[in-house]
């Protein structure tokens, strides 16, 4: 008996679907939120999302197995992000090729919340506490033949807040195209199918974030330069949330004109979509800049658009590493900072 990829990931989508609570949702209506933070700096400063990017990058077995490949073996990461109000989180990511069998990517990704006072009723300090979130991932990824492949992350995850824990179960089902002559590349991926496996609250089971991603990524012909586009969370076809209290119509009572507030067609399909381009200046050098619509539609003031949804980072290769920085402006209140080591480690191995 021997090991059938194919068998394998078909029986893990009949699992998880079976096992998914649902698949639509918006912000704040599901537990693990923090599986949506992106694992690699190159991925936020193109946006937030990829999965599209079938390289020696190891960072992208997280977006998508499917572009798990045997260029990544060897590759250990190291992500940290100094995020907002004392909060931190990162990622570790190792690779191995198992020869024609396949490759294998295994990662811990963290988030840490600082520590908190606990207090009475009264507001009596009483002591203090922690909080954390952890996810310990194994990834494998297939090549079916020279243009496609395909991939599956089975995920642990693990919640604690105070007295509170959670432990959940999920997985992301993943496949790639990749053009002969390397310059295109199509990926589609579902993440975070999967259920809890103990509740924070005894029969209080929450939704896991679970998301349709399709991305493409084209790269120019005499020009090192890629451009990215990210369709996202396809299973919710309207991202839009509009406050109740407010009308769709409404008249200004001076001059009486009508004013719509009614969110139109075109800005729901465009909050689905992330616009990215890279730029290889040599092979040591990398520029990535990135357009999130959502996030600028979210989270801009409208007094003061400044940059928001706007990202773009940097990549260096020295000797056998890799150091990229990122930088993205998710509010005019901060833009996180975020760093990403790679240590080629076959290359220290290779022969002579």
């Amino acid at each position: 008996m021997y090991f059938q990829p194919v068998k394998f990931i078909f029986s893990l989508i009949i699992f998880c679907t079976l096992t998914a609570a649902a698949w639509g949702q918006l912000g704040g209506q599901h537990v693990y939120s923090f599986l949506n933070l992106s694992n690699s700096t190159r991925v936020q400063a193109l946006g937030g999302k990829a999965a599209a990017l079938r390289d020696d990058d190891v960072n992208m077995a997280l977006q998508n197995p499917g572009l798990i490949n045997s260029a990544m073996h060897g590759n250990l990461s190291l992500t940290y992000v100094n995020y907002f109000a004392g909060i931190n989180f990162g990622n570790v990511a190792y690779a191995f090729n198992a020869g024609q069998k396949g490759t294998i990517v295994s990662s811990v990704h963290y988030v840490n919340y600082g520590t908190f006072d606990r207090a009475d009723q009264t507001g009596l300090i009483t002591g203090n506490f922690t909080a954390g979130d952890y996810c310990f991932t194994a990834g494998y990824g297939y090549k079916v033949d020279s243009v496609f492949q395909i991939g599956a992350n089975v995920k642990a995850i693990y919640s604690n807040y105070d007295s509170y824990t959670s432990v959940g179960l999920a997985a992301d089902l993943g496949a790639s195209y990749k053009s002969p002559d390397q310059r295109f590349t199509a990926g589609l991926v579902i993440k975070n199918l999967g259920t809890q496996l103990r509740t924070f609250t005894p029969g209080n089971k929450e939704k896991l974030p679970t998301e349709v991603r399709l991305a493409l990524t084209k790269e120019l012909e005499h020009v090192p330069l890629k451009f990215t586009f990210v369709a996202h969370n396809l299973q919710q076809p309207d991202l839009t949330w509009q406050d109740p209290r407010i009308p769709e119509e409404s008249i200004d009572p001076l001059t009486g004109d009508t004013t719509v507030n009614k969110i139109g067609l075109a800005n729901k399909i465009m909050r689905h979509a992330i616009f990215g381009a890279e730029f290889n200046i040599s092979k040591a050098l990398s520029l990535q800049l990135g357009y999130n619509y959502q996030r600028r539609q979210e989270m801009k003031v409208d007094t003061r658009l400044g940059t928001v949804g706007i990202s773009w980072g940097i990549g260096v290769k020295i000797y056998k590493f890799s150091i990229a920085y990122s930088r993205s402006a998710f509010h005019l209140a901060g833009s996180p900072n975020q760093f990403t080591l790679v240590a080629r480690l076959a290359e220290f191995y290779r022969k002579n």
